[in-house]
C-alpha cells in the first residue's frame, strides 16, 4: 500500500517499519500489543492513532492519503465489499488450508484429510468467484489497482505453499501477473525478504518459516496467551 501510494504520486510522512519477530514471540509483548491487541501483525501507529487488522489500515491509509486506491463516490462500496470477502472468505479459507497443509505437524494424518478436503474445495470455489469477478477486469474493481487488490494478491501470490492450484481459473491467473509485475509492488514485496528471496525461497527460508508457522498454530501457544 505504501509504494503504491508513492507510484500514485502521493507525498507520505516519513516511515519507520519495525520488524516483528513472530517466531520468538515478539507480537506478544506489551509493546506490541499495545498497538495490536489481537497480537498479530501488523499493526499501525500514525500521531495518536493505533490500529491493527489489515483492512482497517488499508482503509485508515486510503482515507489519509486520498488516491484511486480508495475511491470515492459508488466505487468505494464495490471495493469495501470485496475488501470485506477477503478478510471473511478468502484469508481465513487459504489460512486454513495452510495450517493443515504446512504448520499442523504435530497432528495426525488421518485427522488433517477432512479439514484439508474442506477448506481446499472452498478454495477453489472462492477462486471461481474472483475469476468470474475477474473477467472483462483489469483489477478486481475495475481498470485502476484498489485496495482490495493489494488485499487479496498476498493469498494469491502465496497459492503454492499452501497447495492450493490457482492455475484452473485463467482470469485469476492473468490478474496476479499483472500485479505481480507494478513497480511499487516489487519494491513492497523486497521490503523486508531475505536478501535476494522476494520471489522464491531458499530451503533455510521454507523451515523456518515452517517452523514459525508450527509454533504460532500450536494450540499450546495459543492457550499460553
Amino acid at each position: 500500500m505504501i509504494e503504491e501510494l508513492r507510484e500514485a504520486g502521493v507525498t507520505l510522512p516519513p516511515i519507520e517499519v519495525i520488524p516483528v519477530d513472530i517466531m520468538s514471540g515478539e507480537q506478544f509483548s506489551e509493546s506490541f500489543t499495545s498497538v495490536s491487541p489481537n497480537q498479530k501483525i501488523p499493526g499501525l501507529v500514525h500521531g495518536d492513532v493505533r490500529l491493527m487488522e489489515s483492512c482497517a489500515i488499508l482503509q485508515y491509509l486510503g482515507d489519509q492519503f486520498p488516491s484511486a486506491l480508495y475511491p470515492s463516490g459508488k466505487t468505494r462500496y464495490d471495493v469495501l465489499q470485496w475488501l470485506t470477502w477477503q478478510a471473511a472468505g478468502l484469508g481465513p479459507t487459504f489460512g486454513n488450508k495452510l495450517s493443515y497443509t504446512r504448520y499442523l505437524a504435530d497432528l495426525p494424518e488421518i485427522q488433517k484429510q477432512h479439514p484439508l478436503e474442506r477448506f481446499n474445495t472452498e478454495a477453489q470455489r472462492l477462486l471461481r468467484v474472483l475469476d468470474k469477478q475477474l473477467s472483462g477486469r483489469q483489477y478486481v474493481c475495475g481498470d485502476e489497482l484498489t485496495i482490495a487488490d493489494i488485499a487479496i494478491f498476498p493469498w494469491i501470490r502465496g497459492y503454492k505453499w499452501s497447495k492450493i492450484d490457482i492455475t484452473l481459473h485463467d482470469n485469476v491467473v492473468a490478474w496476479k501477473a499483472r500485479v505481480h509485475e507494478r513497480p511499487g509492488v516489487v519494491r513492497g514485496l523486497q521490503n523486508g525478504a531475505p536478501e535476494g528471496e522476494s520471489e522464491r525461497w531458499s530451503d533455510a527460508t521454507k523451515q523456518r518459516y515452517a517452523s514459525g508457522g508450527s509454533f504460532m498454530a500450536s494450540n499450546t501457544t495459543i492457550q499460553g496467551r
